[in-house]
């Protein structure tokens, strides 16, 4: 019965044992994995500069002091100590509520994405031998894009014989470049690709 006892005791630490080693096995991160890197701002013990330039809670300026010193405030306040200017010498930090912090920065952050304006490229096409009618046609839809804060890549084709007379197709780019300088600013001048020439029109520069 003890023989039996002892058998069945060894089988149990057996299973432990390897039920422990496959539990590290699977903890271990992947040979192949990149380590995990800190982002944001460092905070409290991350900070282990020798000196810091202090910023009180309030706002007031405290001058330099030790980390530890700098902790010792931060916790008389219930507050953390963040660093806000780590290329400074020696690095600034202030006492602040570094949860409050983080939110209103990532706050601002979408705002001022939803906020961004998307460029794009509207292009449109002409002919050398574009009839005025049609010319004011395409004419409109360039200040429309331009007014809507899109750039315009005006494109004029060539075909057969009209490769001969690229000066006429240069005239019709500098006619709507100088049809759009109360709209927008020619940012590439004319150029050929392949067998069109090319003009980019962007934005005014903004006043102020």
């Amino acid at each position: 019965m003890r023989l039996a006892e002892g058998y069945a005791n060894a089988y149990f630490a057996l299973l432990d044992t390897c039920n422990n080693q496959r539990t590290n096995l699977i903890a271990r991160r992947p040979h192949n994995a990149p380590p995990q890197r800190d982002t944001g701002p460092r905070i409290n013990d991350k900070i282990r500069n020798a000196e810091i330039r202090l910023i009180g809670a309030d706002g007031e300026n405290v001058g330099v002091v030790s980390p530890s010193r700098a902790m010792v405030m931060a916790d008389e306040a219930s507050l953390d100590l963040v660093e806000i200017s780590p290329n400074a010498n020696p690095p600034v930090c202030k006492i602040m509520d570094f949860g409050k912090f983080k939110y209103e920065t990532q706050k601002r952050e979408s705002e001022a994405r939803k906020k961004q304006k998307i460029i794009e490229i509207k292009e449109v096409k002409f002919r050398p031998n574009t009839d005025t009618n049609d010319y004011e046609v395409k004419m409109r839809n360039v200040f429309k894009f331009l007014e809507n804060g899109d750039k315009v890549k005006v494109t004029l084709r060539f075909r057969g014989r009209e490769m001969a007379h690229l000066n006429l197709g240069r005239e019709l780019l500098e006619r709507v470049a100088e049809d759009t300088k109360e709209h927008g600013k020619v940012e590439n001048f004319p150029k050929m690709e392949g067998r069109q020439m090319v003009m980019l029109i962007g934005q005014l520069p903004s006043k102020g």
